[in-house]
C-alpha cells in the first residue's frame, strides 16, 4: 500500500506535455521536395556568390611594401636599426579616381598577434584606469611589469610595449607641388574599446595618474602625450593605441590607420601622383617580417574579400549538382508507390 501512493506521488501529472502526447510533425522527404530543394538553394547560393564576386572585383586595392629589404628600396636606409628617426619617401601613381571614402591601413606580415602568452601580456585593470595597479602591475605583464629600475610600467605588458609607431604623411603631386591629403584618425577603433573596454584615470590632469611610473621601454612618449595636438586623444583612450590593442587572429594583417574623407578628397583620391613621406620607426627584418601600407575602400559588403563569393559559388554548385544527381537516380532507379 505504502509503494503504491509513493509510486503515484511521483507520477507526472496527466496533461499532454507531460505524457508527451503533443501533436507533432515530422517532414516526409520525398524525391519531389528533396530534389527541387537542392536544385533552388542552388540557383539561390550561385546569385549570391556571382553578386559577392562581382561586388569584390569593383574594390579598389593598392598595396605599397615599404619594409626596405632591397637594396633599391627607398627605405633600405631605414631598415638598418642602428639608423634612428629616419624618414622615407615613396612614390606612386593612381590612374584611375580612387573612390572615397578611401581607407589607410599598415599591414605586417610574419607577426604573430595570436600567441597566448603574447595575448595575456597586459594588465586588465591599468587598462580600465584603476590607478591603484599603476603602481603594482600583475604578474601577468612580466618582463614588461617594471624597468630596470624597478619602477612599474604602464601600460605593461607586451601587446602594449610592441606598440606599432610608424607615421605616414601623404601628398598629392599638384604642377611640381606637393599637396597634403588630409588623415581623418577619429573613430577608427571598436564602439566598445573607446566607451567601455578602455578607461583614463578621473585624475586631472592626465599626467599626474602616472607620476611615479615610466613609459613602456620602446615607446618614444608615455601614454599622456600620445597626441599632442589633440588632449582628448591621450592616455588608453587613442585610437592608435586602441586598435593595437586589438589583437589580429593571423600572422599576416593589417589594421586601420586613418581614413581620407575630408576637404578636395571626400569623393576619392584623384588620378595622378603621390608620394608618401614615412617615419620608419617599426623594427620587421630581425624576425623576417614585412611591413606595407594598403589603400582601400570599401561596398557595401564590406573590404575586399573573394573568398565568400568563391564559397558561395562553389556550395550553390555542389548542390546543383546534387540535384541533377538525385534526378538521374531517381529516374532510372524510381520505385512505385507501396500500395
Amino acid at each position: 500500500m505504502v509503494k503504491q501512493e509513493k509510486a503515484t506521488l511521483n507520477r507526472p501529472d496527466n496533461t499532454a506535455f507531460t505524457q508527451q502526447r503533443l501533436p507533432a510533425w515530422q517532414p516526409m522527404l520525398s524525391a519531389g521536395i528533396v530534389i527541387p530543394g537542392f536544385a533552388i538553394i542552388g540557383l539561390v547560393f550561385i546569385g549570391i556568390g556571382v553578386a559577392l564576386l562581382i561586388t569584390s572585383q569593383k574594390i579598389q586595392v593598392m598595396e605599397l611594401d615599404y619594409s626596405g629589404v632591397a637594396s633599391n628600396s627607398p627605405c633600405f636606409r631605414c631598415s638598418d636599426p642602428n639608423v634612428r628617426n629616419c624618414v622615407c619617401t615613396m612614390q606612386f601613381s593612381i590612374n584611375e579616381l580612387f573612390e572615397g571614402p578611401v581607407f589607410f591601413y599598415y599591414g605586417l606580415s610574419n607577426y604573430f598577434q595570436n600567441y597566448r602568452r603574447y595575448g595575456a601580456s597586459k594588465d586588465f585593470n591599468q587598462l580600465s584606469g584603476d590607478t591603484a595597479f599603476f603602481l603594482n602591475p600583475s604578474d601577468d605583464c612580466a618582463p614588461y611589469q617594471f624597468d630596470s629600475d624597478k619602477r612599474p610600467i604602464v601600460p605593461c605588458g607586451a601587446i602594449a610595449n610592441s606598440m606599432f609607431n610608424d607615421t605616414f604623411r601623404l601628398y598629392q603631386i599638384v604642377r611640381g607641388l606637393r599637396k597634403e591629403v588630409p588623415f581623418d584618425g577619429k573613430g577608427i577603433a571598436w564602439w566598445t574599446d573607446y566607451n567601455v573596454k578602455y578607461r583614463n584615470p578621473t585624475i586631472t590632469p592626465l599626467r599626474n595618474a602616472f607620476n611615479d611610473t615610466v613609459k613602456p621601454i620602446n615607446w618614444p612618449r608615455p601614454a599622456y602625450e600620445l597626441d599632442p595636438s589633440d588632449p582628448a586623444n591621450n592616455g588608453f583612450i587613442n585610437q592608435d593605441f586602441l586598435v593595437w590593442m586589438r589583437r589580429a587572429a593571423l600572422s599576416d594583417f593589417r589594421k586601420l590607420y586613418r581614413r581620407i574623407t575630408e576637404g578636395d578628397y571626400a569623393q576619392g583620391l584623384p588620378a595622378g601622383n603621390y608620394s608618401l613621406d614615412i617615419g620608419y620607426n617599426y623594427p620587421v627584418l630581425s624576425f623576417d617580417g614585412r611591413k606595407k601600407v594598403v589603400l582601400s575602400n570599401v561596398s557595401w559588403m564590406g573590404g575586399k574579400n573573394e573568398f565568400l563569393g568563391i564559397a558561395y559559388l562553389v556550395i550553390g554548385s555542389l548542390c546543383f549538382v546534387m540535384s541533377i544527381v538525385m534526378l538521374i537516380v531517381y529516374a532510372k532507379f524510381k520505385f512505385p508507390d507501396d500500395d
